[in-house]
């Protein structure tokens, strides 16, 4: 063949290939309310950088039919491209092409994108959209989950990898998201990400489910936890990664890129006075306070992103930004049980903490804690090993580590939020702030139990006890009296004193003693 022959041939295997399982798949793909893998990649990726890898790849089962289907790509497209011109690795599984199965090949093609990512530094953004293991292909299919597992694994902690569930995702798929850092998922009908279908739980059970009621996007944001962000298209969930994407580093040895900041770095928010009441015992979204010490854009939108918005909303999570440099921010919210820690609090926080040191993002803690939630439910459940978490986790990071005490900080739940013993680099706490091994009324109760017992009005008298005890330590001086406070601020100069906080360590080093692992407690 001379080389022009073979330049056709080679156009027309491309084009071949593009066309994905055909028209009639593509057009079902669209009248669910789907992108198609190569029109998802298109949206995610800078215009013109997508360099397509083992788009020639096929699979070799010849077993029930297969050596009759062409498959195009495998089921699966990979590569890599930029986003606002840093570079990632993609695979995008494409439903059209026999529902996306996943094969020996269609496997090994994503386990080589991961493998050049972790050489590159650079992060692996996985759009899920499958029916699951390539029953015709058998135990190779399976040896190929567990190749990709294992390279979640080797990542982990290395580079981001985020992950959108945008269709079906069931059975041994799911656990490749769960390994990585984020999931996103679609508010559709299209997607969802369980273990076992609802045929199995009808079996079990006998209740029946459909598949977004066992493993929708919302459920998985409210109740599971393992949908970090959703949002209500493809096309918004692909924003959501572009956006995410710009709070990282590319791996575990750069620092997340800098933004311009338009916000001047010691504008006072005087709108914090009135947001956190006077009375203790009144709650406020602190959301509110984010907003006003983050930076804002041009319009006066704060710069931040919650992380999981919908799971245990007695803590808030999220990425900002302050003076151009990304933080981390943790902070309990009043709004939802007096910010109390539960279970799935404290994993939320325990979790997005190590992200944040795992990629060298500094972190903010505001603290307005009561204590840990009570009750033999969560005792039964694990309160103590949950908990244990987000002191492990605090206690383990070398990021730079700022914290403000807003008003309540009482018992564990104070040393468990960033406090100084801990490890924090900086305390500050306002006025309002109070610090003690509990609050004064369950105070008073307890050391003048007798007293009050013995007392002619002994309501009178456990109110003049409580009114001691809150003059002795519902303030923060006595904690800054011992060097656990570095300063009393003023709360319209947080950001102000934050943003020099973490300038000063910007420069941080800690060296941790030689170990294979800490054992976090699971």
């Amino acid at each position: 063949m001379s080389m022009e022959e073979k330049l056709e041939e080679l156009y027309e295997k491309r084009e071949k290939i593009l066309q994905m399982g055909g028209e009639k798949a593509v057009e079902k793909q669209h009248a669910r309310g789907k992108l198609t893998a190569r029109e998802r990649l298109e949206k995610l990726l800078d215009p013109g950088s997508f360099v397509e890898i083992g788009m020639f790849v096929k699979h070799r089962n010849t077993d029930f039919g297969l050596d009759k289907k062409e498959l195009p790509a495998d089921g699966v497209i990979t590569g890599y491209g930029t986003i606002d011109g840093r570079l990632v690795f993609v695979y995008a599984q494409d439903f059209t092409v026999m529902g996306g199965s996943l094969g020996e090949m269609h496997a090994a093609k994503i386990k080589r994108v991961m493998e050049l990512a972790l050489e590159a530094g650079a992060p692996v953004i996985g759009l899920n959209d499958s029916g699951g293991a390539r029953i015709q292909e058998g135990v190779d299919s399976l040896k190929g989950y567990g190749d990709i597992f294992k390279m979640n694994t080797l990542l982990s902690g290395v580079v981001p990898q985020i992950t959108a569930i945008m269709g079906p995702c069931a059975g041994g798929a799911v656990y490749s998201p769960a390994i990585g850092d984020f999931i996103l998922m679609v508010e559709s009908q299209a997607s969802f990400m369980f273990i076992t279908g609802p045929q199995v739980v009808k079996a079990v059970t006998g209740v029946e489910v459909t598949p977004v009621q066992l493993g929708g996007a919302m459920v998985h944001a409210q109740r599971s936890g393992q949908a970090h962000l959703i949002g209500k298209s493809d096309e918004e969930v692909l924003a959501l990664i572009r956006k995410l994407l710009s709070y990282l580093p590319s791996n575990n040895m750069e620092k997340p890129p800098r933004a311009k900041a338009n916000d001047p770095p010691f504008r006072k928010s005087e709108g914090l006075y009135s947001i956190v009441p006077d009375d203790p015992n009144k709650p406020y979204d602190v959301r509110d306070v984010i907003y006003e010490i983050v930076d804002r854009d041009g319009k006066g939108n704060p710069d931040f992103l919650e992380i999981l918005p919908y799971f245990a909303p007695s803590a808030v999570v999220g990425f900002g930004r302050m003076n151009g440099e990304t933080v981390g921010i943790v902070a309990n919210n009043p709004k939802y049980f007096a910010g109390v820690l539960d279970i799935d609090s404290s994993d939320k926080i325990a979790r997005f903490v190590r992200t944040c040191d795992a990629f060298n993002i500094p972190i903010v803690t505001l603290v307005d804690v009561p204590g840990y939630l009570p009750g033999t439910d969560q005792e039964y459940r694990g309160i103590i090993r949950h908990g244990a978490k987000v002191l492990y986790a605090y206690a383990e990071a070398t990021v730079p580590m700022v914290t403000v005490i807003l008003r309540k900080a009482y018992g564990g739940a104070y040393l468990a939020m960033g406090s100084k013993h801990l490890g924090a680099d900086f305390v500050y706490a306002w006025p309002t702030a109070e610090i003690a091994v509990m609050g004064p009324e369950g105070a008073a109760n307890i050391i003048f139990r007798k007293e009050i017992a013995q007392a002619e009005n002994p309501e009178e008298y456990r109110q003049q006890k409580i009114k001691e005890y809150r003059d002795k330590f519902a303030n923060p001086y006595v904690a800054a009296s011992r060097g656990y406070i570095d300063d009393v601020i003023d709360p319209a100069e947080t950001r102000g004193r934050v943003i020099l906080a973490l300038e000063a360590l910007s420069s941080k080093r800690v060296k941790l003693p030689p170990k294979k692992h800490g054992n976090i407690p699971l």
